[in-house]
């Protein structure tokens, strides 16, 4: 984990997460117009599977994962929620699963109203400037659970596309310590917990 212990939380929400804090840059209006569609689609995360191998590997993800979420999330019906949603939002952004818990068991120890000093938030850690660039401007949707993983993964798939699929470099695009090996590798040791062979 990155950072230890924290002070109370800001405006209520939970203790402030240790994340860096994503960099507004200039997006070309046809790349704004992709993550902005991307993030607006309202598609309920309901898991669809083209065979009943694929639900039976999809249902052997969800028992292994299931567990090693319980201390953080000890009630069923949020737990299998988040882990739907999740499994749900990194298919659908192109990105391994396994790497987006890793990630955000870094950026937020798996808290939905984390706030980090740089004003990143939720499980993710998005910056509220992406509420403004991607949609309507409100910052609180961010403590939405499917909202903020949608725009987590669309801006995760949105920065490994500018680094060419390089994870080092995404990672720490994502986390705004591009060339620093400290997020990344936290990332990278994060994701190992959650890799599931079916």
């Amino acid at each position: 984990m990155l950072g230890g212990a924290a002070a109370a939380g800001l405006l209520g929400h939970g203790a402030p997460a240790h994340a860096g804090g994503q960099v507004e840059e200039p997006l070309v209006d046809s790349v704004r117009s992709a993550l902005s569609a991307a993030v607006a689609q309202s598609a309920p995360p309901v898991p669809e599977f083209h065979s009943t191998e694929a639900r039976m590997a999809y249902l052997r993800w969800l028992g292994a994962a299931s567990p090693l979420l319980l201390r953080r999330k000890p009630e069923w019906a949020e737990r299998r929620e988040f882990l739907d949603t999740v499994w749900y939002e990194t298919r659908r952004a192109g990105l391994d699963t396994a790497l987006v818990l890793g990630l955000i068991e870094v950026e937020s120890n798996f808290r939905r109203f984390a706030i980090s000093v740089a004003g990143a938030r939720g499980y993710t850690q998005v910056m509220p400037f992406w509420t403004r660039v991607l949609a309507d401007g409100d910052a609180s949707r961010l403590f939405h659970m499917q909202t903020n993983l949608r725009f987590g993964c669309v801006i995760l798939r949105h920065y490994l596309d500018r680094e060419r699929g390089d994870l080092f470099l995404g990672l720490g695009r994502y986390n705004g310590s591009r060339g620093q090996a400290a997020y990344p590798n936290a990332v990278l040791a994060a994701r190992r917990r959650w890799e599931f062979s079916a």
